[in-house]
Order: C-alpha cells, then sequence, then structure tokens
C-alpha cells in the first residue's frame, strides 16, 4: 500500500487530536492540568483507560506471541482481575479519604520525606524506560511500513511524533488526554474488531471455524501447569495481580486519572466497568494472535512476532482498508500510553520532587515550572527512544514486565508495609532498602533465567551451572514483582518499632 496514503491518515489522525486538545483546554490551569478539576466523567475515563493499558506493545506483542506461547497470556489478564478489585476497594477509598494529588503524598504522611521521595524515584524511573519502550516499538513499525519508503531518517520521525504529543498536551493536562484517550480507545478497538473480520474472510471461514483451527494447533490453551516454566499458570495470577496492583494502582499515571473523577462510588466503578471491558479486550487480541498465526502458516509468511500483524496487514493480499486501519488502531494504542505518561511524570516531577503545590508563586510562574519540565521530559523520552534503536530488541513486552517487576517492588513494598502496619519506620534508612530489595530481587531473577539475561546483554554470565544447580530448571515469571515486594517488605519490617517519637508513621 502507498506510503503516502499511510502517511496522509496519520497526519489527518494528528489534526483531529489537535482539535479535541484545543476545545477540551479552553481555560485550564494547573489543577485541570494535574486532576481535571476532579469533574471528569468516569464512564470516559474508564474507556480511555483501556488504551492506556495495552498500548502499542500489546496491540502487536500479544498477538504475535500466540505462536509460542499460546493463550498463555490470559493467565495474567486473569490476574489482573483480582489486583483491580484491590485497587476498587482499598487503594481508590484510601486516595479519596487524603484528598491526593499525587498518590506518594501518602508515603510522606504515612512515613515520612525520604519514602515519599523514593516512592515519586521509583514511578519516574519505572514510566521513563516503560513509556519509551513502547514508544520505540510502534515508531519502528511505522518507520519500516511508512517513512523508510519515504526517505525519511528514524531520528526525525521520533522527534516529530513526540512534538505532535507535546502539542496537544501540554496546555490542558488530564482534562485533555481523558477526551482524546477515549477517540484512541475507540480507533484502536475499531481496527482491532475490523482487522479479525477481514482476515477471517481472507482464510474462507467463520469465527467457530477459526476458532476451530486454533484450537488443533494448541493456540488456545490457556492454562500451563508446568510448574518450572516461567509461564506456570499460579505465576501468572500471582504475578498479575500484584503486576495490576503496582502498574495501576500504585502508579501516578492510571490513578491521575481516577482521582480526577467526581467521587468514591464513580471511581470504583470505573475501575470495575473498565476491567471488564479489558478482559474482553484482550481476549481479542489473543484470538487476533491465532488467526493471524494460521494466515501466515497458510501462506508461508516468515518474520519477527513482533512484525506479525503489520506484515499481513499492510501487504498487497489486502485492500488499502485493513491496512488504514491497522496503521490508525496502531498509533491510537501508542499514544495514550505516551501521553498520559509525559504529562503523569511532569505531574509527579513537579508536585512531588519540585513541591510546586507547596511554594509560593503565582499561577503563571508554576505554569512556567511545570511546562519547562514537560519539555524536559519530552526530551528524555527522545533520548531513550534513540537509545532502544541502538539496542534494536523489539520483542520487548517480556523486558517491560522483567523492568516492572524491579522498579514497582518498593513501591508495592512500601505501600502495602504502610496499609498493613502501624509501624514506624527510620525514614533515614528507606532509601537502603528501596535500592537493597531490587537488587536482591534482580540477582535471583538472574539465576533463575541466567540464558534471558545473556541474551539482551549479548554476553556471558556464566551462570547456567549455578542455576541448574539452585532451581532445578524453575524460571521466576511474573512473580518476579511479589519477591521484590516481599524483600522491600521484610526490609522495611527492619528498619521499624511499633512507637518511637524519632521514627515516622501514622499520623
Amino acid at each position: 500500500m502507498s506510503p503516502v496514503i499511510l502517511f496522509s491518515f496519520v497526519i489527518g489522525y494528528f489534526l483531529l487530536l489537535l482539535t479535541v486538545a484545543y476545545v477540551t483546554s479552553r481555560g485550564s490551569n494547573n489543577e485541570s492540568f494535574f486532576i481535571g478539576n476532579r469533574n471528569s466523567n468516569w464512564m470516559l475515563v474508564a474507556f480511555g483507560m483501556i488504551g492506556t493499558s495495552l498500548s502499542g506493545v500489546t496491540f502487536v506483542s500479544v498477538p504475535g506471541g500466540v505462536g509460542t506461547g499460546n493463550f498463555y497470556y490470559f493467565q495474567i489478564v486473569l490476574g489482573y482481575l483480582i489486583g483491580y478489585l484491590v485497587i476498587a476497594f482499598v487503594l481508590i477509598p484510601l486516595y479519596y479519604k487524603m484528598n491526593l494529588t499525587s498518590i506518594y503524598t501518602y508515603l510522606e504522611k504515612r512515613f515520612g520525606i525520604n519514602a515519599y521521595k523514593a516512592g515519586a524515584f521509583f514511578f519516574i524511573l519505572s514510566r521513563v524506560i516503560g513509556a519509551t519502550a513502547r514508544l520505540y516499538l510502534v515508531i519502528s513499525i511505522l518507520q519500516l511500513f511508512i517513512f523508510d519508503k519515504l526517505h525519511i531518517p528514524f531520528e526525525l520521525t521520533a522527534l516529530v511524533i513526540l512534538i505532535l504529543i507535546l502539542l496537544y498536551t501540554f496546555e490542558g493536562g488530564v482534562k485533555t488526554i481523558i477526551y482524546t484517550d477515549t477517540l484512541q480507545t475507540t480507533g484502536m478497538l475499531l481496527g482491532l474488531i475490523v482487522c479479525i473480520i477481514v482476515i477471517i474472510k481472507a482464510m474462507d471461514t467463520n469465527f467457530s471455524g477459526a476458532l476451530s483451527l486454533m484450537n488443533d494447533k494448541g493456540y488456545t490453551k490457556i492454562f500451563n501447569t508446568d510448574i518450572k516454566a516461567g509461564s506456570f499458570f499460579l505465576k501468572h495470577i500471582i504475578g498479575g495481580m500484584f503486576i495490576a496492583i503496582a502498574m495501576t494502582g500504585l502508579d501516578q499515571e492510571m490513578m491521575q486519572k481516577n482521582i480526577s473523577v467526581k467521587n468514591i462510588k464513580d471511581s470504583q466503578k470505573n475501575i470495575i466497568s473498565f476491567t471488564a471491558v479489558l478482559i474482553v479486550v484482550n481476549l481479542l487480541f489473543l484470538f487476533l494472535g491465532g488467526i493471524l498465526h494460521l494466515y501466515a502458516s497458510i501462506n508461508n509468511i516468515t518474520t519477527a512476532p513482533d512484525d506479525l500483524f503489520p506484515t499481513i496487514a499492510l501487504s498487497d493480499a489486502f485492500s488499502g482498508t485493513i491496512g488504514i486501519l491497522f496503521i490508525i488502531a496502531l498509533i491510537s494504542a501508542l499514544f495514550p500510553s505516551v501521553d498520559g505518561a509525559i504529562t503523569s511524570l511532569t505531574s509527579c516531577f513537579c508536585i512531588d520532587i519540585l513541591g510546586i503545590n507547596k511554594k509560593e508563586g503565582t499561577e503563571k510562574e508554576k505554569k512556567r515550572t511545570r511546562l519547562k519540565v514537560h519539555f524536559t521530559f519530552a526530551a528524555v523520552f527522545f533520548v531513550m527512544v534513540l537509545l532502544f534503536k541502538a539496542i534494536n530488541d523489539k520483542l520487548i513486552i517480556d523486558f517491560i514486565l522483567k523492568f516492572a517487576g524491579v522498579t514497582y517492588g518498593p513501591l508495592l513494598g512500601l505501600f502495602s508495609f504502610g496499609i498493613l502496619t502501624k509501624k514506624y519506620l527510620n525514614d533515614k534508612l528507606i532509601w537502603v532498602v528501596c535500592i537493597i530489595a531490587p537488587s536482591m530481587a534482580l540477582g535471583l531473577d538472574m539465576l533463575s533465567s541466567p540464558e534471558w539475561y545473556e541474551k539482551k546483554l549479548h554476553i556471558s554470565l556464566g551462570l547456567k551451572l549455578i542455576s541448574e544447580n539452585i532451581f532445578y530448571g524453575y524460571k521466576i515469571g511474573n512473580e518476579l514483582i511479589l519477591i521484590n515486594g516481599i524483600f522491600t517488605f521484610l526490609g522495611l519490617l527492619l528498619i521499624s518499632k511499633k512507637d518511637d517519637k524519632n521514627l515516622t508513621g501514622p499520623l
């Protein structure tokens, strides 16, 4: 399909986003940027969060992974369900009770300034790496199928996309993103459904026939009962539960939208409805992966897992319609994760690191500071995307989950210790625990799966023999985040006391 036509639709899509941003950002201020004036419609927030949660990585990596991982990813989704219930009925009431703008303010009130700064730091680190990894993956696909053919360099593509994202987020913030995310989620789901229908028809079958063919190939297997495997069902379910709690409930980007809703009940309805739709959408992505691999097998198509969907959607075998829908759906999946990340990082840095809400100054001065931070994070994103390009590893969904297991562990440990105990902490030692705990978890994971790290780092670690003698083939999977959280919890327990006026604890 002509890259010029695809490029014109990309530009048209951006113009639509800019129009929405212009309308929604009128009369905005710092409060609307950070929390949408606490007046957001819960249904819009819930629908838009689907796009934020899935992202462009889910759009291409989940279907691509069906060929080797079957429907095992759905085990993680089942874990999400449990995690989101914890968020709805434990964390949401806590955040509203304390009337928080930044959720990490809870850590300051509960433990002190070092816990507060540690929470903000690990969120910033997690979001910068995770969001830029997702951004790189989608830009690389757009580059391969559109911009390379137009002789536009990767660096310019990345720069222009980030500038366009800045244009529709720098003024309205959360207030704007709630509406643009709704638009983008619609585009993503429409593209997903239409692509499924078209590919099924191309194989001259129907939904039930395609499902039967997938079942014959073993793709529809959901539960992995091999306890040593990284995808063992209990590992995935437990890991998915804590990934949801950490990456949504303890994540400023996701909670920033939830606490922009008017009241607790609406915010809880947002989480529950979002969860129900998310389960169905992930099933559709897995079903899409199954038919893509069936189609590739029938037509002798071989490509990298993450390139499977774009290779088929943009091939000459289909009309331009599916190619256009794929591109729109892809960028619709990309932007909710990137625009929300930049906005939440700006909010977190301004509130939690700079303390902009506690400093004296005019609204204009605070806005000027916010804009500087916003543009700085965009520049950081650009540098990180170039770094990912240099590494050139597009199969990154496992990397993102692995990295989240390391960086969100301290957040999980801090919040759970604060909620589940009434102990006080030595605030000065919190950083020590939050550095040692993830380091121990990472070391344990490296011993469990040395081949994964050797492949990613392109070096020999010489840990295979040690791994075989200690773990006997057991591979740590998504339970890494739980192990990390437990290490953090135990470390905090070591530096705690029940009551001491020199320590920081419950108010």
